[in-house]
């Protein structure tokens, strides 16, 4: 009618304009850490820094993040009988996890570095997983397997000479078929069993000797095996002189199928990519590797190897929400500025900076040890057996509350699964359980300590030569001291906790800047700290903490 409003639809305010949210974090490079950069040339692996910068534009990539996405919400699927009812016992993955599974191989995250003579290829490939670890953390679980099988395999030759060189080669193959048909091989490991877990020496999975020389028949059920589609798998068995250790393929050399009948896939609560199962052995074929009763002996190396990739993961996971963190708030404003500008806000983000630096630190360090062990210098390895451990201890423990701390800084976006950070909070706690517990890793420092004579010495000499920069650190090195006489089980983690701290303040005191280590050592050793993320005293130089953590940056052009 004359004189009235026109309300057309398209006329009228919308409701739903979207304002005061950040732009997608992708593309971004994974890579753009210098801290990890820096502990890369440090630790001898500087030649790799060019393909660990392309790794990360990979691993930032719109298509990768959306892999890792997909990878998690399509879980896998367990297929035990084919149409025709013939027992098949394969597991189905979205093409998502064969994606990242191929970058992974390819780029070398799986057995790859000991194929490579270089000095610093083990670290290589742990800053490698630093980065492509911004992805999905569940494919990890095969390719550090994979790595981590080499060293026990070589115990014993024959055996190594037939599947070293597929294990450690860069092609992804993913059809189970007769091993040495394949262009590249993925290796699993079986050792816990439901009456046990940790306690392996007591597993009763039976391993009977056949009329050939070093073949043996298996019988049991495993607990928790991971990676089932994995093309061997070292499992510990009762063999008739005591636990030991077996190569156990999933398709026989005459290309029959091994019985290996997985029950089950576990319904866990993070690593969702990733199949974990319970497998029954009933006569599967398996060939002895090391000798009968030293199970634990032989497999301890694949442990070793294993614990340094959960290391390596917890701190990549505290880098990813880290980041993630740092995009949300340099871009979302409450209370007229912007999040980042807050100064609580950027006390909290300052204390996970910190906390991100410490854990890449001292996870390149191991890296490092273990690369010059593997090849021969015996202080290194005296360093790497207790300092593994420790840190194994300490920043997988760190893991969930650092995560949980990142997500609350978006807020109620954080608690939604398409920001992808349920997703980490609930893988976090997998990496203080895998490789043992808490209380089995402060446990085996106990052992180090008690019957390696050269272990403390190592961790004694690696501190010392941060001896007089921070008299916060020689204090608390002093009580370290202390604390190693009439150590007991009991005290085993306060004990563990405060070489973590030491350790980690003292390579922050030689490499990282003095706003990184005065504000470290304030907090993590002077006592000048809450007990939450956030709690920096107002001496610490956040601007400086921050600048280097998460430099300005822009994204990528797709």
């Amino acid at each position: 009618m004359e004189g009235m409003v026109s309300t057309l639809p398209h006329e009228r305010s919308r409701t739903h304009d979207v304002t005061n949210q950040p732009p997608p974090l992708a593309p971004y490079d994974a890579s753009e850490d210098t801290a990890l950069l820096e502990g890369l040339r440090r630790e001898g692996a500087g030649w790799a820094e060019q393909d660990i910068r392309r790794l990360g534009r990979v691993a930032g990539s719109a298509e990768a993040q959306k892999w890792a996405d997909l990878a998690n919400r399509h879980e896998p699927e367990l297929r035990t009988h084919d149409r025709y009812g013939n027992r098949v016992d394969e597991v189905d993955f979205h093409p998502s996890w064969h994606h990242l599974m191929r970058v992974a191989v390819t780029e070398g995250l799986a057995g790859a570095p000991w194929a490579d003579e270089s000095a610093g290829a083990h670290v290589a490939r742990t800053a490698g997983g630093l980065v492509w670890g911004h992805t999905d953390a569940g494919h990890g679980c095969p390719t550090s397997m994979t790595y981590a099988a080499i060293p026990a395999l070589r115990k014993e030759p024959e055996l190594a000479k037939v599947y070293e060189p597929l294990l450690t080669g860069r092609e992804y193959d993913p059809v189970l078929r007769v091993p040495t048909e394949k262009r590249g091989l993925l290796a699993g490991m079986g050792m816990t069993e439901k009456q046990g877990g940790s306690d392996v020496r007591t597993n009763t999975t039976s391993a009977t000797p056949t009329a050939e020389s070093g073949v043996y028949t298996l019988r049991g059920h495993k607990w928790f095996t991971s990676a089932p589609m994995c093309d061997v798998f070292l499992v510990l068995a009762q063999a008739p002189g005591g636990l030991s250790c077996f190569l156990v393929p999933r398709v026989l050399p005459d290309g029959g199928r091994n019985p290996f009948r997985i029950q089950r896939l576990k319904d866990k609560l993070g690593n969702r990519s990733n199949a974990s199962s319970e497998p029954e052995f009933d006569g599967t074929v398996a060939w002895l590797v090391g000798p009968e009763g030293q199970g634990v002996k032989t497999i301890i190396e694949m442990v070793n190897c294993t614990r340094l990739d959960c290391v390596m993961m917890s701190a990549t996971l505290m880098r990813k929400t880290l980041v993630e963190a740092g995009h949300h708030v340099r871009h979302r404003g409450a209370f007229g500025a912007r999040l980042l500008d807050q100064p609580l806000m950027r006390n909290v983000l300052a204390d996970l900076a910190l906390e991100s630096e410490a854990a890449t630190t001292l996870t390149l360090r191991l890296a490092g040890a273990a690369d010059r062990a593997v090849r021969g210098d015996s202080r290194e390895a005296a360093f790497r057996r207790i300092a593994t451990a420790v840190g194994k201890y300490w920043v997988t423990k760190r893991g969930p509350a650092f995560t949980a701390e990142a997500l609350e800084c978006l807020g109620g976006n954080g608690y939604v699964e398409d920001s992808g950070m349920p997703r980490h909070y609930r893988e976090a706690p997998l990496l203080s359980i895998w490789e043992g517990s808490g209380n089995v890793n402060a446990l085996d420092v106990l052992r180090a300590l008690r019957r390696e004579s050269g272990a403390a010495e190592a961790l004694f000499g690696e501190l010392a030569l941060a001896e007089g920069a921070d008299a916060r650190l020689d204090a608390a090195v002093t009580r370290l001291e202390g604390q190693l006489t009439g150590a007991s089980e009991s005290g085993a983690r306060r004990l563990v906790e405060l070489m973590a701290l030491t350790l980690q303040a003292a390579l922050l005191v030689r490499h990282a800047p003095p706003a990184v280590a005065d504000a470290f050592c304030a907090t993590r050793l002077g006592g000048d700290w809450g007990h939450s993320f956030g709690t920096l005293p107002d001496a610490a130089d956040l601007d400086a903490i921050l600048l280097r953590a998460l430099p300005e940056r822009g994204q990528i052009p797709s």
